[in-house]
C-alpha cells in the first residue's frame, strides 16, 4: 500500500498539480469572489487530467502486473485523491486568513472564508468523491461519464449553498453578518462537514473495491 502511494505521488502525476494548489488559491485574496471555485479548480483541473495521464501511461495495466491486491490499488489511488483534496483546502484556508486580514471591514455577497465556509467545502467535496470514486471504479479506465456527474452534483451543491445562502436571512447573517464571530455554530459546521467528507468518502472506497473486483484486467 505505501509503495502504491509513493508510485501516485511520484510518478503519477505531473508536479504542477502540486504547485496548482497555491495557485488557484490564490483567488482567496480577490476581495468577495465566488470562493467555492476555489476548490472547484481541483475537480475541474486536477482530476480530469490526472486521470486522461494514467489513462495515456496505462496505469492500470501496469498496476496490475504488481504484485498487489486490487484493494490496495483502490486505497493508494483514494487516498492521493483525499492528499490532494486536503492539499487544495489547507493552502485556500491559510490565504482566506491572508485576505480577511486584508480587507477586515468587507461586506461579502457570496459566502466568505469562515470556518463554516470550509465545512461546506468539505461536504461538496464528499459528494464530488461520493460520486466520482464509485463510477470510475465501474472500469478503472473510462474517467470522463465519472468526472462529468461529479462535477456537475459539486456545482449544483455550491450553486444552491450561495443561493441559499443569499435568499436565508439566518444564514445570511450567520455567514455575511454578525453570525460571522459566533464561532462555536462554525466550528461545528466545520467539524461536520469533516466528518461528512471522511465517511461519503469511506463508502465511496468500499463501493468502489467491489466494483474493481468484477473489473478484468
Amino acid at each position: 500500500m505505501y509503495n502504491l502511494l509513493m508510485k501516485e505521488m511520484k510518478i503519477g502525476i505531473s508536479p504542477f498539480f502540486y504547485i496548482l494548489p497555491f495557485l488557484t488559491g490564490a483567488l482567496m485574496l480577490i476581495p468577495g469572489w465566488l470562493y467555492f471555485l476555489v476548490i472547484l479548480y481541483f475537480c475541474f483541473l486536477t482530476i480530469p487530467n490526472t486521470f486522461a495521464g494514467y489513462k495515456t501511461q496505462n496505469d492500470l495495466i501496469f498496476t496490475s502486473m504488481m504484485p498487489v491486491r486490487k484493494k490496495d490499488i483502490v486505497k493508494a489511488k483514494v487516498s492521493f485523491i483525499v492528499i490532494l483534496e486536503l492539499l487544495h483546502i489547507v493552502v485556500a484556508m491559510i490565504y482566506g486568513m491572508i485576505s480577511v486580514r486584508l480587507y477586515p471591514n468587507l461586506v461579502y455577497y457570496f459566502f466568505g472564508p469562515t470556518l463554516g465556509f470550509w465545512g461546506l467545502c468539505f461536504v461538496m467535496l464528499a459528494l464530488f468523491n461520493l460520486i466520482f470514486i464509485p463510477m470510475y471504479y465501474k472500469t478503472a479506465y473510462k474517467y470522463g461519464a465519472a468526472t462529468f456527474a461529479s462535477i456537475a452534483v459539486a456545482m449544483l451543491f455550491a450553486g444552491g449553498a450561495e443561493w441559499i445562502g443569499i435568499q436565508n436571512d439566518y444564514l445570511f447573517d450567520l455567514f455575511k453578518g454578525a453570525g460571522t464571530d459566533n464561532l462555536t455554530i462554525h466550528l461545528s459546521i466545520l467539524f461536520a462537514g469533516i466528518a461528512i467528507f471522511a465517511l461519503f468518502t469511506i463508502i465511496a472506497y468500499y463501493i468502489a473495491i467491489k466494483r474493481f473486483e468484477k473489473v478484468e484486467v
